[in-house]
């Protein structure tokens, strides 16, 4: 690994990159990772964080994963030229090293297969059938490669009416039912503002390998996961879509409104909005003492929940003008002194300046080959195995040679 693609400072999480390759609960676990955009990379970024050894097959024809493209903004090279580190690439990319290899041709074949014998893990977001073609599908390696966690992410999945169409965040938004939940009441659906079923396919890929790797480690057997954007976006309708099949209602958009509390929402003050989640009857009660207002706590319309919900616009109609008397720190800081939960709604210059996200560690820096990038943290702590940021997102083909020429090209050194 070139020396570049390292890290040369001590990490956030407290230890140096070299101490760092002795660590990770998934230390020793190989992935190929022939996953382009956002679910797979998503996916193989979680493995590598946790101690993986994640090696990425990128087109050299199209010039590597699509997302590379996607931008602004771009980080510069030392020239001050645009490299092909996107913000978007970056942000699923980390604890990867890249080569270039064209699958078409039989070269290029031969060396995944060389990888694929290696490798725990194959995570792979080409159309279904895509790889047959290429000898490259599952049922072609299964014989072959019989420990291989074969791990296949597509649009809707490798069966039924819609496999063989193509799947995007956006359109696994809509087809799944969550833009339909989202937005204004008398608006238009809106989706998510990050891709968050691309985001959370690769959230369940990550769970069903994990889930795989247990089997494998009792029985040396390797298995396909076929796991579907829209699939995923189904799965996390849940309180909506399980209300829908009890009760066969199609819920309505209720902008920032809760269908279940009330009062939960955004509300406006003198100066901003603010965020309150009266969860119980007792914090409602709390609530309206804080706005000079205790006698609704005993108003039949609004002394429980089922009863709030019922009068949602009532309430509303009285909560909307009483909250404009203050201001959101004054809300926030009456909420906070009355256990009652509250909180603003923050721009990403707050967000990131907060003292709560360095105490978290959750924004790091790496040393890429163009120079130091600024990055998400992982979410996760572990107080035995902490993740690791070893690699920073690689240029497209930067260990080809490395990995080729090596005796076992998933050394993580």
């Amino acid at each position: 690994m070139a020396a570049s693609d390292h890290t040369d400072s001590t990490s956030p999480r407290g230890w140096t990159p070299a101490d760092s390759l002795g660590h990770g609960a998934l230390k020793g676990v190989k992935v190929l990772d022939l996953s382009r955009i956002l679910a797979g990379p998503t996916c193989t970024q979680l493995l590598g964080d946790l101690g993986a050894t994640v090696v990425k097959v990128e087109n050299p024809k199209s010039g590597g994963d699509d997302t590379r493209q996607w931008g602004p903004p771009y980080v510069a090279d030392a020239d001050g030229n645009r490299s092909d580190l996107s913000a978007y690439f970056m942000a699923a990319n980390r604890n990867k090293r890249s080569i270039a290899l064209d699958i078409a041709s039989p070269e290029g074949q031969a060396q995944i297969r060389r990888l694929a014998a290696q490798a725990d893990i194959l995570v792979e977001n080409f159309k279904p059938g895509g790889l047959a073609k290429y000898g490259l599908d599952y049922a072609s390696l299964r014989a072959e490669f019989p420990h291989l966690i074969y791990c296949s992410i597509s649009g809707y999945g490798q069966t039924g009416p819609n496999s063989s169409k193509p799947g995007y965040d956006l359109m696994a938004q809509g087809y799944g039912g969550i833009m339909s939940l989202t937005g204004e009441p008398q608006g238009q659906p809106v989706k998510a503002g990050v891709g968050i079923a691309d985001v959370m396919c690769g959230m369940y890929a990550t769970i069903g390998i994990l889930a795989a790797l247990h089997h494998k480690s009792q029985t040396d057997e390797g298995q396909q996961i076929d796991l579907a954007l829209v699939d995923a976006q189904v799965a996390w309708l849940i309180n909506e879509g399980v209300a829908y099949l009890n009760t066969k209602q199609v819920p309505q958009r209720r902008g920032n409104e809760h269908p279940s509390i009330v009062p939960y929402g955004l509300y406006e003050t003198s100066d901003a909005h603010v965020i309150l989640a009266v969860g119980n009857d007792s914090q409602f009660r709390r609530f309206m003492e804080f706005l000079g207002l205790e006698g609704l706590a005993e108003d039949p319309r609004f002394a429980s929940n089922p009863a709030r919900l019922e009068h949602r616009d009532a309430l509303n109609d009285i909560l909307i003008p009483a909250l404009k008397r203050f201001t959101m720190d004054a809300v926030i800081a009456g909420m906070e002194a009355r256990k009652v939960p509250a909180g603003p709604v923050q721009s990403l210059d707050r967000v990131f300046a907060s003292d709560q996200v360095a105490a978290r560690e959750m924004a790091i820096e790496m040393q890429s080959g163009v120079g130091p990038v600024q990055l998400l943290g992982n979410p996760l702590n572990f107080s035995r195995t902490p993740v690791t940021y070893r690699h920073a997102p690689p240029q497209c083909g930067a260990s080809t040679t490395e990995i080729l020429q090596a005796e076992d090209p998933f050394a993580d050194s």
